[in-house]
């Protein structure tokens, strides 16, 4: 099986391209942190694993793309190129969460059972979400939301709270970078242990594993049916400090 994974919701711009070949799953990827330059930048990193691989577009099996959250002109800049590279060669979609891709990664390079992912979505406010591991795929536990750090424990369903409540969860998101303190008394109020980790941004190369499931799962949708998930419709771009 042949799939193409396209990330660019957030400040870090990916793609990774897995090929099924003798029983062996090999991946290749490109990547960087490059601020209001993913259009530029999505369609040669496509290229270059697509050369790399040896493999064509019209090989694939289907096109694996973020649906948010995230900035809304990244997260559109994706779900567009995605889209267009899918209708050229009649390709289906598969959309995977930006948070769940942090926990998936979580979980990849630290064996995080549950995880608390949350990104910065500027004006105050954090798309945040909680996950736990199932067969070494994470899933979600409730709702993925958008609010004000001071404000989560208000939203948070108590099937979120149920899951952290004395439990070690494992923090990831550049939502923790800037509210940290915040954060940790929203899960802290219900006995959690966190800790962080080195995740701050989604890569493409998490969400292959993700989408690769939902694929083989039946999940995977026409091109026409793509719809981002923005969590909210007031959403700017604005450099963080320091970045």
């Amino acid at each position: 099986m042949r799939f193409l994974a396209i990330d660019s919701a957030t400040e870090f711009c990916s793609v990774a391209l897995s090929v099924e070949r003798d029983g062996e799953q090999l991946v290749y990827e490109r990547g960087d942190e490059l601020p209001r330059q993913h259009s530029q930048a999505l369609l040669p990193f496509v290229n270059q694993v697509l050369q790399q691989a040896d493999v064509t577009l019209a090989s694939l099996d289907a096109i694996i793309v973020s649906q948010g959250p995230g900035s809304f002109t990244g997260v559109r800049i994706g779900a567009s190129i995605a889209q267009g590279l899918a209708f050229s060669q009649n390709l289906p979609l598969v959309q995977v969460s930006t948070l769940a891709a942090m926990a998936q990664a979580c979980w990849r390079l630290h064996g995080s059972e549950r995880v608390a992912a949350a990104i910065d979505a500027r004006m105050g406010e954090v798309y945040f979400g909680t996950y736990q591991v199932e067969a070494g795929l994470m899933h979600r536990v409730g709702p993925e939301v958008v609010s004000e750090p001071t404000k989560l424990a208000q939203v948070l369903s108590p099937k979120v709270m149920d899951c952290v409540a004395g439990q070690r969860v494992a923090t990831c998101g550049t939502g923790w970078e800037t509210y940290s303190q915040a954060l940790l008394e929203v899960l802290g109020s219900k006995g959690a242990t966190c800790t962080k980790t080195d995740v701050r941004l989604p890569h493409a190369v998490d969400m292959l594993t993700l989408g690769r499931h939902k694929f083989i799962a039946g999940e995977a949708i026409d091109a026409v049916d793509l719809s981002p998930n923005y969590l909210r419709n007031e959403v700017t771009w604005q450099k963080l400090p320091g970045r």
